[in-house]
């Protein structure tokens, strides 16, 4: 769709945004926003990929750079990298995560702390780096984070990605009342289920089908439509919206 200016001249940080998922469709509507928009993966060659393909639509207005969130060094370089690009951070996309099945009966240590640190360490560690950029810059700016329906309600086989979004959902409200005093915001979204290739490529059919089925209109979204409302939280259009978990989904609590 046709974009309308909501972020003209800001600066958009987004992390997991190569491939085809909700990162990359936040990019490319916060580029046809009008942004600057620095796009960051741990997966070098998808990011320069997803690059290209913006670059090529876009012009200089992107920017890639590399980024491991479960690296502190690597999120410093990464607020560091996009402030060299593009002269200031306005706007911080949280998209990495990481997700996965198995009971808590058969869960080993390595797998509950690899999903929390990518999806709820890897988001503090983002969210402190940006807050602190902002501050710096002398206040002003706005966090979005991406978190899950799922942080709210059971599923089976979901405890650590359940509990990391629980956190991002908890991390989001308390980040808020922080960086108030700074004029920055804090929200996030929470999606259910939001249909894109790596998706389908690591879930079964009937399982896709089962979650389908339960949303209201009966089909899954598509990562456009979760960046819309991504690229709402991050314009002026939500000034006095700050702390909020916004459901893009009929479910919530």
């Amino acid at each position: 769709m046709p974009g309308h200016d909501l972020l003209a001249g800001k600066v958009v940080v987004v992390t997991a945004a190569a491939g085809t998922g909700i990162g990359s469709a936040v990019a490319s509507r916060a580029l046809e926003e009008g942004a600057q928009v620095v796009v960051s993966d741990h997966h070098e060659r998808r990011l320069g990929e997803t690059a290209e393909r913006l670059c090529a639509e876009h012009g200089d207005r992107v920017h890639a750079l590399t980024c491991d969130v479960t690296v502190e060094e690597q999120v410093q370089a990464l607020l560091a990298g996009a402030a060299a690009a593009f002269g200031r951070v306005d706007v911080m996309m949280n998209n990495a995560g990481l997700g996965g099945t198995r009971s808590v009966l058969e869960m080993p240590d390595e797998e509950w702390y690899r999903v929390l640190d990518v999806t709820l360490n890897g988001t503090f560690r983002c969210t402190r780096a940006a807050l602190r950029r902002m501050v710096e810059q002398g206040g002003g700016g706005v966090i979005v984070n991406n978190a899950s329906v799922i942080g709210w309600r059971a599923q089976a086989g979901q405890a650590h990605y359940a509990a990391a979004k629980a956190g991002v959902m908890a991390l989001t409200r308390c980040a808020a009342m922080d960086a108030a005093e700074h004029g920055i915001r804090v929200n996030a979204v929470a999606p259910s289920l939001a249909m894109h290739p790596f998706l389908a490529k690591v879930t079964s059919p009937e399982l896709l089908d089962e979650l389908a089925a339960k949303e209201a209109f009966g089909r899954a979204a598509e990562p456009w439509e979760v960046a819309n409302v991504m690229v709402f939280l991050a314009s002026d259009y939500s000034s006095y919206l700050t702390g909020e978990v916004v459901s893009v989904s009929s479910q919530h609590p």
